[in-house]
């Protein structure tokens, strides 16, 4: 009875106890992993099934629990585009085993915390923007920790000594990264470590001994780093080693003898080192290899016949070595055997036979002394090969005779590369049946005879090299059929005719050389629509007539086309003579009646000639007294035109400049809401007081229409870039459709062809500039005003990007605050009135945008998106957060602002960067987030940039709490 008792007060005791522990109030993961997230940026929404109402995490997105604890075990967010900072609030995961974050955008250095974790088993922060040293603390306490990754981030410092604590790591990986120093002797005493990967560092010093400690290992890479000395002599006793990547280093001397231990080494890497002497014939003893990697070093004398004995072996590289003899016929029993160089070493001897017979994917002889005839074995015994052999190099070696018309039986052949031999005939027409070649290169030869029509059966080719042969013909039409080509060399042979056409369809042209040919007749002038072409070479050959002009061609170097005294243009400094009808020519053997004959026939048209100029005469002071009494009218015109104070309903728009006193009176305006009467528009440009600003793309005047209404004229300074004024007229058309409630209308427009303007809405409220940086404005935004402002530019922003318009010139002073304080952006997409998205003319019209620009202005290789404008609202959002400009010249520095608020961030001291004005009356948890949205949207890296829909909805995110509390009180 009395155990009863003991055990119903048990119970009474202990349900209360479950029940208050059940209480999401006091679930330690849901709350641990709620204050987690607010500590990170998360630009894609992954994280938005984390919610605080929820009783347990196990459902969310990334989190795993234990089943037999209902308690988060493992916490995988990979690839999630997260940033922010790993803080505290895990120490609540009591349970958890497996942290992983890689490939995503986390910066600064490692937080220690995670070594107070102390059920974690596995930690993964690869492929991050981590920089700084590995702390000590981080390995304190890692006795139960079995794998970790810090691979992929911008480490730097030395492997912490502390490391030696983690007895039970079995997986350690610190590749790619900064990492200097020796490897700490510690290391060698990890017993349980099965894979180890320091490559890619900068790590240094000597192997002498310690490796053979570490019995399970399964894996070592240490390549790319600057090790030196002999290769580790014990490493033989690693007897369960599968893969060794030494390669790159500076290691020095032989291969250790302790390596025939390794039976069980599939992979080895020993590429570019120091190594000397000879593969020794002990090598067969490492039966499992897969992949040999001897490549780069200075190993010399024979390619040992037990290298035949690798019945396993798949890939052998002993390219850029000082190997003689030949190649052992021992090769024959390596059946496995798919890639094959032996490149630039010293061996010689006719091509063994095997090298057809394996099913080899890929052949390197290069830079040897092979010789003798060239010719493929018989079909029966190349049958394996004929399906599998993608890269054959022969190059640069002495073999002669003819290429086979078998060749075109390689239908998988993509690299075939017989440059520099002594070949001799003519290209076989079966050539043309390598529809999947990518590379043919037989140049430096003796070949002959014509390229085939055939040729455009090869329509992935993209590099045809031909140079220095003694081939004659034309270059067949058939060649545009090869679409993909971007290198064509055929220079130095005989080629004759004219450069055809059908080149100027190959749109994917980078490099052509046809020089020291006997090529005749003009250039195409469809040559110029070319648009990747980079080198052109047509010097000393028989061209004639004018050089295209356009594109690449009007910056062609002159020794380009050197040697072809009849061609003609500025670039060749001999300018093109004026087409005049053909002189007579008078026969000296025609007979004194012809002669008589044509004197009359001359004398007639002397006397016609005499009554053409005198008609040609009387018309031309016909036509001066025209323009003559025209121009007095005109001036009479005008006269009337100043007198008259009512102006009648305009067709025109009159001329504003006064730098263009000959053109015409009228130009083209049109409106797109119909007609408006700009009477007083004159005035408002003339007059100076009526100029609102200036930028880069022109100034900005205020006028009043007729009927009281306010526009904005802005006058377009770029009139010599312009496009046509068709071209002009259809850009402007598209931007005046646009509309949206925080963008500025564009109202209308007027063309000259030396004027334009553009007729916007006029907002009465001023520039951000203005409000965030002039007068005593500034201290009028609150920061509700500021967030709306921020967000209103959102909304603008994101709806341009859905009709397809990049703005180009994100900046405050582009964003006007109309008398409701919306904001309004304005200046969208001018740069669309340019002929062409040149980055050096777009830079120098916006350069007063410093600080807003995307690095991507500076990189020709990048191509300008969406994501230059995202760059630009980043920087704004900063600016109007903290009320500071993008740059700021002080008297010996110059403050960037993206990186002053990086650096605060980095410190912990974001609050600070918030505009002193507003201490105390702004929402930290609105600020704080808002800034870091800032700094995302601004990142270096286009890729790393939300797009503007991803924006809005972090805004309403970012703004949801304080409204839900406004709600609530």
């Amino acid at each position: 009875m009395e155990k009863i008792l003991n055990v119903l007060l048990t119970v009474l005791i202990l349900v209360p106890v479950l029940v208050i522990s059940q209480d999401p109030a006091f679930n330690d993961d849901v709350l641990g992993l709620i204050v987690f997230k607010s500590g990170l940026i998360d630009p894609e929404g992954k994280l938005t099934s984390w919610s605080e109402d929820d009783y347990s995490p196990c459902n969310w997105v990334g989190v795993k629990c234990d089943p037999r604890f209902n308690r988060v075990s493992e916490l995988v967010l990979d690839n999630f585009s997260l940033s922010g900072h790993i803080g505290r609030s895990l120490l609540r995961l009591r349970f958890l085993r497996v942290i992983s974050l890689s490939k995503n955008n986390f910066n600064g250095s490692i937080n220690p915390v995670l070594a107070e974790i102390e059920s974690l088993r596995f930690i993964d922060l690869s492929e991050n923007h981590l920089s700084g040293p590995i702390p000590q603390e981080l390995f304190n306490q890692c006795r139960s920790l079995r794998a970790i990754s810090l691979a992929n981030n911008n480490l730097s410092g030395s492997i912490p000594d502390s490391l030696s604590s983690c007895s039970s790591l079995e997986g350690l990986n610190f590749s790619s990264n900064q990492l200097s120093g020796r490897i700490p002797a510690g290391l060698w005493s990890l017993t349980s470590l099965r894979s180890l990967d320091l490559s890619d560092n900068l790590l240094e010093g000597e192997i002498i001994n310690g490796i053979e400690n570490l019995y399970d290992l399964r894996a070592i890479n240490l390549r790319k780093n600057k090790f030196i000395g002999l290769l580790p002599q014990n490493i033989g006793n690693c007897l369960l080693l599968r893969s060794i990547d030494l390669a790159e280093n500076s290691f020095s001397g032989g291969l250790p003898e302790s390596m025939r231990k390794l039976g069980l080494c599939t992979s080895l890497s020993l590429r570019s080192n120091w190594l000397t002497g000879e593969i020794p014939d002990w090598i067969a003893d490492m039966r499992s290899l897969e992949i040999l990697d001897l490549a780069a070093n200075n190993f010399s004398r024979l390619v040992p016949n037990s290298l035949g004995e690798l019945q396993s072996l798949k890939e052998l590289n002993l390219s850029k070595n000082e190997f003689s003899g030949s190649l052992p016929d021992s090769f024959i029993n390596c059946a496995n055997l798919m890639v094959l160089d032996v490149s630039q070493n010293l061996l010689m001897g006719n091509l063994p036979s095997w090298t057809f017979k394996l099913g080899l994917t890929s052949v390197n002889l290069s830079g040897n002394r092979f010789f003798g005839n060239f010719e493929f074995p018989p079909l029966i015994s190349m049958a394996a090969s004929y399906r599998t052999l993608q890269v054959l190099d022969l190059s640069s070696n002495t073999l002669s005779g003819e290429l086979s018309s078998t060749i075109g039986n390689f239908s998988a052949l993509q690299i075939l590369n017989m440059s520099r031999n002594y070949l001799v005939g003519s290209i076989p027409t079966t050539l043309g049946q390598l529809n999947a070649t990518l590379a043919l290169d037989l140049s430096y030869n003796q070949l002959n005879g014509s390229i085939p029509s055939e040729i455009g059966g090869a329509v992935s080719l993209q590099v045809l090299r031909l140079k220095k042969n003694l081939m004659t013909g034309v270059i067949p039409l058939a060649i545009e059929n090869c679409s993909s080509l971007a290198l064509l060399d055929l220079s130095e042979n005989n080629f004759t005719g004219p450069i055809p056409s059908a080149i100027t369809n190959l749109t994917n042209l980078e490099s052509v050389d046809l020089s020291f040919n006997q090529f005749n007749g003009s250039l195409p002038k469809e040559l110029t629509n070319l648009s990747h072409l980079a080198t052109f070479n047509v010097s000393h050959n028989h061209l004639e007539g004018e050089l295209p002009v356009g594109g690449f061609f009007n910056t062609i170097p002159a020794s380009s086309v050197a040697g072809n005294p009849a061609l003609c243009g500025s670039i060749v400094k001999h300018s093109c003579p004026a087409v005049h009808p053909k002189p007579i020519v008078l026969n000296p053997n025609s007979s004194d009646s012809s002669r008589g004959a044509l004197s009359a026939n001359l004398h007639h048209r002397r006397v016609m000639l005499s009554i053409s100029s005198l008609i040609a005469i009387g018309a031309a002071i016909f036509i001066a007294l025209g323009v003559v009494t025209v121009s007095i009218l005109n001036l009479h015109a005008r006269s009337s035109m100043a007198q008259n104070a009512a102006t009648p309903k305009m067709t025109g728009f009159e001329d504003f400049s006064h730098s263009h006193s000959t053109e015409a009176n009228y130009g083209k305006l049109v409106m797109f809401s119909g007609e408006a009467d700009f009477s007083s528009g004159t005035q408002a440009l003339l007059n100076k007081d009526c100029e609102l600003g200036r930028g880069g793309f022109g100034a900005v005047y205020r006028t009043k229409l007729g009927d009281g209404t306010y526009v904005a004229i802005k006058k377009l300074s770029i009139s010599s870039l312009i496009k046509s004024q068709e071209d002009f007229e259809r850009e402007v058309k598209k931007l005046g459709e646009i509309r949206h409630h925080n963008l500025v209308a564009l109202l209308g427009y007027y063309w000259t062809p030396s004027l334009h303007l553009l007729i916007n809405e006029y907002i009465d409220g001023g520039s951000l500039y203005k409000h965030l940086h002039e007068g005593q404005s500034r201290s009028c935004l609150s920061w509700q005003h500021r967030f709306n402002i921020v967000l209103g530019i959102a909304k603008g922003l994101a709806h341009l990007h859905r009709v397809n318009v990049i703005h180009y010139n994100m900046k405050s002073t582009n964003i006007l605050i109309d008398v409701s304080g919306e904001p309004k952006v304005g200046d969208f997409a001018l740069a669309r009135l340019l002929p062409t998205l040149d980055r050096y003319i777009l830079s120098s019209k916006i350069q007063s945008a410093l600080g807003y620009m995307a690095p991507e202005f500076a990189c020709q290789t990048v191509k300008i998106t969406e994501k230059c404008d995202v760059y630009g609202f980043g920087v704004l959002i900063l600016e109007i957060v903290t009320g500071k400009k993008p740059v700021e010249y002080m008297e010996d520095d110059v403050v960037v602002l993206c990186d002053m608020v990086r650096g605060a961030l980095d410190e912990g001291r974001l609050e600070e960067c918030v505009d002193h004005k507003l201490l105390g009356s702004f929402p930290v948890e609105e600020a704080i987030p808002l800034v870091k949205l800032g700094l995302i949207c601004s990142s270096q890296v286009p890729s790393n940039r939300p797009d503007m829909e991803e924006v809005l909805r972090i805004l309403e995110l970012i703004k949801c709490p304080s409204e839900c509390q406004e709600e609530l009180e």
